[in-house]
Order: C-alpha cells, then sequence, then structure tokens
C-alpha cells in the first residue's frame, strides 16, 4: 500500500515538474515567440473553420508589442469578418482598424481596407473620409486614383419640377404649374410654389410677388415687409440689394424696401460687392457704393441667369462681338467667344474656336478646349455638355459624370440641378451627405 501512494506521489511530482518546465520554458520564450507559437495555434483551429477559438489567440498574440505584432492583427482581422454574425465581433473589426490607421507609420492597405469595408455598407460618406485622411497621412498614388473614382457616385432626388433656377446659398428658385417656390440644394421644398415670381434667398429673407403685390418673406413664409412704391418688377436678392423696376429705371432697395437714388437702364445680381449696370446705353460693373470697377463703356457684361457676373476678382464684358476677361479691373489680354462667368472656386468656361475650354482668373488656360458646351466650375465640378448630353467633368478636365442629362447646371452645396426626361431635378454627390 505505501509502495502504491509512493508511485503515485512520483508520478504526481513528475506532472508537476514537467508542467513547471513547460512554464519556464514558455515564459523564457522573447514575445516574438510567444506570438509565433500563437498564431500557429491559431492556424491550426482556423484551418478547420473554429474561428470563435482562434480569435482569442490571435488577440493575445497582436497584444504584444513585438516583430509580428502586424501579422497577428491582420490575421485578427480575417477572424473578426468570419465572425461578424456574432454579438461585438464587428465593432471589435472596426476598433482593430482605427488602431492601425491611427499608426504614425500607418500604411495605405489599412485605409484602403477600411474604406473598401464602408462602401460595402454603402457608408460612402465615411468610406470618402477614410481615403481623404489615408492621403494625407501616407501620400499614397493608390489611394487617390480609389478616392478620384468614387468621390463622383451621386444620388438622384424624387422631387421634380418644370424649372430650377442656378443654385444660390442655402435655396434655389424653382417652378412647378407657372408658379414660383424655393428649395433646398437638394431640392426639399422650403417655400411652396405659390407665387409669381420669388428672388434668391438671402440674410433670411426672399422677395416675391403675388396679386400684384410685391413683398419679403422669411424661410417660414412669413411676411417680412410689403412694397408700397409702384413698381412694375424686381432682380434677384443679395448683399442686402434688390433691383426694382420702378418709372421704366432701375433702382437698388434693401430686402426692407428702403429704396436707393441712383437709377439704371438695368442692372444684375449683386455677387461679391458688385453687379452689372448699365448707364447712358453701355455697360459697366458697380459696387454698393456707386463707385465703378469698370465704367459704363461697353457693349454688355456677361452674367449667369441669376444676374452675377463677379467672383474671384474677374469679369467678362462684350465689346464689338468678342468677350474679354478683365481681372482686377485690368484686361488680362484674353479675347473669347463666348464665356461664363466665374463662381467662387474653380476655373471659368469660355469658348474659342468652336469648342469650350476653362481658365483661370488670370486668364491662364487650365483644360483644353475640347466640349461642344460648358459651365464654369462650382465646388470642384464643371457641367459639359458631350454629343448632345450633359455630364460634369473634375478640375483635371476628365469626365467625372458622365453625360446623360438633358441639361446641367452647376454645382453647390453639394447638389446640382439637372434636367431629365421627368423634369428638373437635382443630383447630390453622396460624399456631401450627411453620416449616419
Amino acid at each position: 500500500m505505501l509502495k502504491k501512494h509512493t508511485r503515485i506521489l512520483i508520478g504526481v511530482g513528475c506532472v508537476v515538474l514537467l508542467l513547471v518546465s513547460w512554464i519556464i520554458a514558455i515564459s523564457s520564450k522573447s514575445d516574438a515567440e510567444k506570438q509565433v507559437e500563437l498564431m500557429r495555434q491559431a492556424a491550426e483551429l482556423t484551418k478547420d473553420g473554429v474561428y470563435i477559438l482562434a480569435a482569442p489567440l490571435l488577440e493575445e498574440a497582436a497584444g504584444y508589442s513585438a516583430a509580428h505584432t502586424l501579422t497577428a492583427e491582420n490575421e485578427l482581422k480575417r477572424a473578426y469578418l468570419e465572425l461578424m454574425n456574432n454579438s461585438g465581433y464587428r465593432q471589435k473589426y472596426l476598433d482593430l482598424l482605427v488602431k492601425q490607421m491611427n499608426d504614425k507609420n500607418a500604411l495605405p492597405d489599412v485605409f484602403e481596407e477600411a474604406a473598401n469595408y464602408y462602401f460595402s455598407i454603402t457608408r460612402i460618406p465615411d468610406a470618402l473620409s477614410i481615403l481623404k485622411t489615408g492621403i494625407e497621412k501616407t501620400g499614397d498614388a493608390g489611394l487617390v486614383k480609389i478616392y478620384e473614382d468614387k468621390r463622383y457616385a451621386y444620388k438622384a432626388s424624387s422631387f421634380a419640377y418644370d424649372y430650377v433656377a442656378e443654385i444660390a446659398g442655402s435655396a434655389v428658385q424653382v417652378q412647378a404649374d407657372g408658379l414660383w417656390g424655393l428649395a433646398g440644394a437638394e431640392g426639399v421644398i422650403i417655400i411652396s410654389c405659390q407665387y409669381d415670381k420669388i428672388s434668391t434667398f438671402c440674410d433670411g429673407r426672399a422677395i416675391v410677388k403675388k396679386n400684384g403685390e410685391i413683398y419679403s418673406i422669411d424661410s417660414n413664409n412669413n411676411r417680412l415687409a410689403k412694397l408700397h412704391e409702384d413698381a412694375t418688377d424686381f432682380g434677384n436678392y443679395a448683399d442686402h440689394r434688390v433691383p426694382l423696376q420702378i418709372d421704366g429705371l432701375w433702382r437698388r432697395s434693401t430686402g426692407d424696401f428702403q429704396i436707393g437714388e441712383n437709377a439704371f437702364q438695368d442692372i444684375g445680381m449683386y455677387c461679391g460687392g458688385y453687379a452689372a449696370a448699365k448707364s447712358g446705353g453701355r455697360w459697366g460693373v458697380v459696387n454698393l457704393d456707386m463707385e465703378w470697377l469698370l465704367t459704363p463703356e461697353y457693349d454688355g457684361i456677361i452674367q449667369d441667369e441669376l444676374g452675377r457676373c463677379y467672383a474671384q476678382g474677374a469679369v467678362f464684358v462684350r465689346q464689338g462681338g468678342e468677350i474679354y476677361l478683365f481681372a482686377g479691373g485690368i484686361w488680362t489680354g484674353g479675347v473669347y467667344e463666348d464665356a461664363c462667368p466665374f463662381s467662387d472656386e474653380g476655373f471659368a468656361a469660355v469658348k474659342k474656336n468652336g469648342k469650350w475650354g476653362f481658365i483661370d482668373a488670370t486668364g491662364t488656360e487650365m483644360i483644353d478646349f475640347a466640349f461642344d458646351d460648358a459651365r464654369s466650375f462650382g465646388q470642384h465640378l464643371a457641367a459639359v455638355k458631350i454629343g448632345g448630353l450633359w455630364g460634369y467633368a473634375s478640375l483635371s478636365g476628365k469626365v467625372a459624370i458622365v453625360p446623360s442629362f438633358l441639361e446641367a447646371k452647376s454645382f453647390s452645396g453639394g447638389s446640382a440641378p439637372v434636367l431629365t426626361e421627368r423634369g428638373w431635378q437635382f443630383i447630390t454627390l453622396l460624399e456631401n451627405n450627411e453620416r449616419e
């Protein structure tokens, strides 16, 4: 009996000794060696599809700061992807991606992986934001290409109108059934179409005409002020000024209808403090203080459909059938067949030898003359006509949105009005959508 107990004790002692020896052997391994062993064990499990048991081993391996940490993290991400349907693993995957992207030596691949994940779940704004961060951090050309290929994705609104004007500020004039109202940049109605005429929206108000009365309204359609003088027409409201036609001449008025004394034969919409104005049968450009940037001596000033002519310090004038670019009040030397005014950013569309191209505010040609028609850049896109249909070109001159519209206007606030078979709709870049 004693011999039996002795044998048992000796056996237990041997097991304990082996266990201690194993623990000592393991603890004496370097962190890198531990990572290799843990990943080896995890690989055996993942080979059989047992990811739920492999994940903790890979988490332990990735927890070491050693030679194989990145490899362990990448294996761990693959395990997490297999376990996405289990609670908590999606967040673990995203947390690991964020950790890798925040690393000071983050590789472009991790930004591409994160972006592709968000593209796969249609979180396009998040995906594009990640790509931009990756480009800023790594400067990788591959990320730039992916970003440029994806950034022009858009959605079309469900709203359709008889006509939509160029977007100005936070609202755009829209027409339905012969009456006018205001919509937001994506086409959602702000003021229903109920007016005979409506101006652009600025300083919290728009000027409207209904049943012969002219008055101003706010965004909730409340009256703010009524015009008592006998005006026959009005222009667009901007820079605290709206043109009013009284007794055949145009005068400038505030939104509260305090009317100035200076009169013009015609006047456009103020933009950046300047407006095209006609006096003595000739056109020039005047500021809010009645000082002439360009004295009235020209056949015309190029304006857009809202009446804007001035941006980036540049104006196009028409004289003798040709178009000239003036920057800072001085002719730049450029001569064109036609042109569209600059917006606050980007290049202007100009026509030479029957084709449209783009120049900057100094007159330097930036994009070749290769389009059948064009509008100046709004944001980083310009409407261009190719083969009878309209699409959009990027600042590089490449087609970014394939021509498929009957007509197209400039982008503002991430949206642009386009004419489709349904009527005038809005397209909105998904990059500009709010994140979920």
